[in-house]
């Protein structure tokens, strides 16, 4: 069986798209995947599964969720190795030991593309930095996060792809949760 990690998009935000974890557990057991944690409220899930892509286990979340709760909601699934290789991939180690609650990594729904990237970076309006690898950005936010131009809907507009961001402290407590590649 395979580890996976699975972030929902927007789902326990200022009382809207309200599912208690507990409900997202019996969910995922319920589509026969195993040994499912939770962490925190907004949607953080770990679970074990021997059948599915990231890709179809994405898929799946979203029709169940869908159907059981009533939402459209996205999910972001990624394997215990390739989270491994996201924590390894850091570009921003200082600021990662130095400021974790102002580095974030958005997950996205697909690669953006290098013309994309760029676009982004040069809509950037204040001191943020960030970096792509794949389907995820890594962005460091100095001056914080709550009055920053550079907000989701800015970066999934650029970049035309879905995305939920993850400060580096939940990252780590994720990967701690998932434990070492079985």
């Amino acid at each position: 069986m395979t580890t996976y990690i699975a972030l929902l998009r927007a789902v326990n935000l200022g009382g809207y798209n309200r599912v208690a974890m507990s409900e997202l557990r019996e969910l995922v057991a319920s589509l026969g995947m195993a040994e499912a944690q939770s962490l925190l409220q907004s949607g953080n899930l770990v679970f074990r599964s021997a059948r599915r892509t990231p890709a179809a286990l994405e898929r799946l979340l979203e029709v169940e969720t869908g159907k059981r709760f009533g939402l459209a909601l996205d999910y972001f699934v990624r394997t215990v190795e390739e989270w491994q290789a996201i924590i390894a991939g850091n570009p921003f180690l200082d600021e990662a030991k130095r400021d974790p609650g102002h580095l974030v990594v958005m997950f996205l729904k697909k690669a953006p593309n290098p013309a994309e990237v760029k676009a982004l970076s040069a809509a950037i309006r204040g001191p943020e930095t960030l970096r792509h690898d794949g389907r995820q950005l890594y962005i460091y936010y100095p001056a914080g996060i709550g009055r920053s131009k550079l907000t989701g809907t800015l970066i999934e507009k650029e970049l035309g792809s879905r995305g939920t961001a993850r400060n580096w402290n939940t990252v780590l407590k994720l990967a701690a949760l998932a434990g070492p590649v079985k």
